[in-house]
């Protein structure tokens, strides 16, 4: 074991497979630090390749609803930290989302990590309303919004795709101000993605590829980490 380095492991949790509670347990039994899981609300029947004679693996389409398997998976375990991997906030009502990354991380006490990104399936995001190109700048206002709502008793935000006056939602996360988190743009071409902070008015930048593709000189890499 490499001092100082965390292992984590990263499923799609389908419902054909093991379930989120057993996946979680047996991470945690051989000592890894989380678990992610990846998300995907549907898949458009006509886009089941990711690429010309690359057929997409029916996982994509067979996953349980992330906060769901979440959930499962920090009530069978007690050390293990989990995490989305990645949340898609550009399908998402930040509102109910904030709602429900407090719910899980209030429950787990603090065992949350959420990873964010704005997806690569443009006719899937088209189909929650979002125009694939501004998902970017979407993803950036929907996570400052829930962040502001973490943050404050009485929260507003107003924006360009998101605004909201005077609201308040508890339970807020026992991570304070948020859980850990941190950021992925699409997968392809390799681009750099932000995780705003809504907090300090900054952001964090990092590398986003994280699928080895050969058009991106820097190999697979980790995302970007906001404390």
């Amino acid at each position: 074991m490499i001092r100082g380095m965390e292992f984590g492991v990263g499923i799609f949790p389908t419902y054909d497979g093991m379930k989120p509670g057993d996946a979680a347990r047996f991470v945690e039994e051989r000592g890894q630090d989380a678990l992610y899981f990846a998300e995907h609300t549907h898949i458009p029947a006509t886009e089941t390749d990711r690429a010309p004679g690359r057929p997409l693996p029916s996982k994509y389409w067979k996953t349980y609803d992330l906060f769901v398997a979440l959930t499962a998976a920090a009530a069978a375990t007690t050390r293990l930290r989990v995490a989305s991997g990645i949340c898609l906030v550009i399908e998402r009502d930040p509102i109910i989302t904030a709602k429900e990354v407090a719910s899980v991380d209030h429950l787990c006490g603090g065992r949350l990590e959420f990873g964010v990104g704005a997806g690569w399936n443009r006719t899937e995001m088209r189909h929650h309303g979002t125009d694939p190109r501004v998902r970017m700048r979407v993803m950036r206002e929907r996570v400052e919004a829930m962040k502001t709502i973490w943050a404050n008793d009485e929260a507003s935000y107003s924006g360009r795709y998101v605004n909201f006056e005077r609201v308040w939602s508890w339970p807020k996360p026992a991570q304070r101000p948020h859980p850990r988190s941190s950021s992925a743009g699409p997968a392809r071409p390799c681009s750099t993605a932000c995780w705003p902070s809504a907090t300090r008015g900054s952001r964090t930048t990092g590398p986003a590829c994280t699928t080895g593709s050969p058009s991106c000189a820097r190999g697979p890499s980790a995302p970007s980490r906001s404390s």
